[in-house]
């Protein structure tokens, strides 16, 4: 069939593409309604959470169960509403869903859930875009193009193509108006944002515009197809040396800011086991190799695919893997290594002061003012969960231990850390899919014990006298710098920058109770006030009026017996 009847048949054909209607799935967009939308998700969801923190709000009174399923249900209510508002929260609900060091673990866990399966823009649509983006007809630059999407996402949906050359590929086309839906929503979000900042109980320890401003760096970079084919050509580069781990080619004559080809490399999604098997492909050695694989990028490479689902994965025939998507990449630092290596010997001695400077170092953890609870969670959690072995721990339960102590506290861990974790997470659960006995941990032993050997300069049988070493040589260099460090208290003392905190219960317990006297005066003072309304009200026949002000003089006396009863428990305490 000639390129123009096939493209002819093709636009014919594509009519028949079902789509459900999304108001944000067009060209142009209205940034009033998307204002209103946007708002009305954020203001219903502050509701919901201010009634969470109300006890009557429960029937029968609050419990531990019944929160936990109001906030799934909430939960599945956020992910929904992420889908109906477009490309923007949906993307937004993917980075969420690895912070769980800042949300509720119904939360995350739901977010996880949040797929890409949004209905598929029209032919017409991707063929303009390509014409405009690379300066001629599709049936110059192809010589076949499918009109049906093999996969449509958020951001953009993929068509399989033939060059004129004869080479099988994939072009991956970007939304229409999608640069134009996240400037408006970012602009939008970033007022948002600045009043969660300042917000007196969500804003505390909570760093929302450095996590704004991660969100928009990471999004942005999504959407430059050029910035993902880079992505690719140097993931390709950095397994050019294993035969086992087939990266697509990029074709970048055929490629712009909107419009991606690839090499057309097809494979069994590496979550279809019984597909694997009918292939005769090896389970066990997939669920290897996809953990040697992401060893090497983040420790090896320091360049790493940041999200590592089994949807980007895939097995050729020939049993290798293949990686897709390269939108979403993580760069760690080249003093990984070393800081890494300091981290497993601060686990192996569980002394936390270590642990901690080398993931502040390592920026695994943010560093604050105050660091005592960020080393005492890590001490309880040397203490009370690295009893196990090195290759009997599990990724996904430290993970889960790590967030659950993270979480509330007033230190919050990069998105590249985040990443990582999940990365490992997700791996470690596909690898247990693919091989029920499969440990992540045992694959990464011979990683760490090679990373801790090589930065001691010593082989394993010199490695006691190495840390010996090295430990003697921390103590010269804190006692050598002690005087400095005197000296700098000093000057902070003098400065006045230097804080001194001291707690005393009996004056908290004072403070509670004038706080609590003056919350019982206020509530006198407002039953008194509607008192009086009422009566005169009564007096001149405005019974209505009346009834609706003693009702209200009635709820504020039973808060304030409410009230009474808690400051006389209280009191029973000391």
């Amino acid at each position: 069939m000639a390129p123009q009847k096939e493209i002819a048949w093709s636009r014919a054909t594509a009519k028949s593409y079902s789509e459900k209607a999304y108001r944000w799935n067009r060209e142009n967009y209205s940034r009033q309604r998307r204002f209103l939308d946007i708002w009305a998700f954020v203001l219903t969801l502050m509701s919901q959470l201010w009634l969470d923190s109300k006890p009557w709000s429960y029937q029968g009174g609050i419990t531990d169960a019944k929160r936990a399923i109001r906030r799934r249900k909430q939960a599945i209510w956020i992910r929904e509403t992420f889908l109906d508002l477009g490309p923007t929260f949906i993307k937004v609900g993917q980075l969420f869903s690895t912070r769980a060091d800042l949300f509720p673990s119904e939360y995350v866990e739901e977010l996880s859930k949040l797929q890409d399966k949004v209905p598929a823009f029209s032919y017409e649509q991707a063929e303009a875009i390509i014409e405009q983006d690379l300066g001629k007809k599709v049936p110059e630059l192809y010589r076949s193009f499918d009109p049906i999407p093999l996969a449509a996402a958020s951001l953009g949906q993929v068509h399989k193509a033939q060059l004129h050359s004869g080479e099988e590929v994939v072009a991956k086309v970007q939304r229409p108006g999608l640069v134009k839906l996240f400037t408006i929503d970012l602009e939008i979000l970033k007022g948002i944002t600045r009043y969660f900042q300042n917000h007196p109980d969500w804003g505390r320890g909570r760093d929302w515009l450095g996590i704004y401003e991660e969100c928009c760096r990471i999004l942005w970079e999504e959407i430059d197809y050029l910035n993902e084919g880079r992505n690719a050509d140097t993931f390709r580069r950095n397994f050019r040396s294993q035969d086992w781990v087939k990266v697509p080619r990029v074709y970048w004559r055929y490629t712009s800011p909107r419009v991606l080809t690839l090499e057309y490399l097809p494979g069994i999604k590496i979550s279809h086991y019984e597909a694997l098997e009918t292939a005769g492909l090896d389970r066990k050695a997939l669920a290897q190799m996809g953990a040697r694989a992401y060893l090497q990028q983040l420790l090896n490479d320091g360049f790493f695919h940041a999200d590592p689902h089994p949807g980007n994965i895939a097995a050729s025939a020939e049993g290798a893997l293949i990686f897709y998507d390269f939108g979403m990449m993580g760069k760690i630092g080249s003093n990984v290594r070393e800081q890494l290596m300091e981290t497993l010997f601060g686990i192996s001695q569980k002394n936390a002061d270590r642990v901690v400077s080398s993931l502040v170092n390592l920026g695994a953890i943010s560093p604050v003012d105050d660091m005592g609870p960020v080393r005492r969670s890590i001490q309880y959690m040397l203490d009370h969960f690295m009893d196990k072995p090195f290759e009997n721990q599990s990724v996904s339960e430290i993970t889960d231990d790590l967030y659950e102590i993270a979480y509330d506290q007033p230190f919050r861990f990069p998105a590249t850390f985040t990443f990582v974790m999940r990365a490992f997470s997700t791996l470690e659960g596909v690898g247990k899919g693919l091989d029920p006995e499969f440990n992540f941990m045992e694959v990464a032993k011979p990683f760490a014990m090679q990373l801790m050997s090589d930065g001691n300069g010593f082989d394993a049988t010199n490695s006691l006298l190495g840390e010996i070493g090295r430990q003697a040589a921390q103590v010269s260099s804190t006692a050598l710098g002690l005087p400095r460090r005197i000296e700098e208290t000093l000057e902070k003392l003098e400065r006045g920058d230097l804080r001194v905190r001291v707690r005393s219960t009996e004056t908290d317990r004072v403070l509670r109770r004038l706080n609590s006297s003056q919350t019982g005066t206020t509530y006198a003072l407002i039953i008194s006030a509607f008192t009086l309304s009422a009566t005169i009200l009564l007096v001149h026949d405005k019974v209505v009026l009346a009834a609706i002000a003693a009702l209200i003089a009635a709820g504020v006396a039973v808060a304030l017996i409410r009230l009474l009863r808690r400051i006389d428990k209280s009191e029973r305490m000391f």
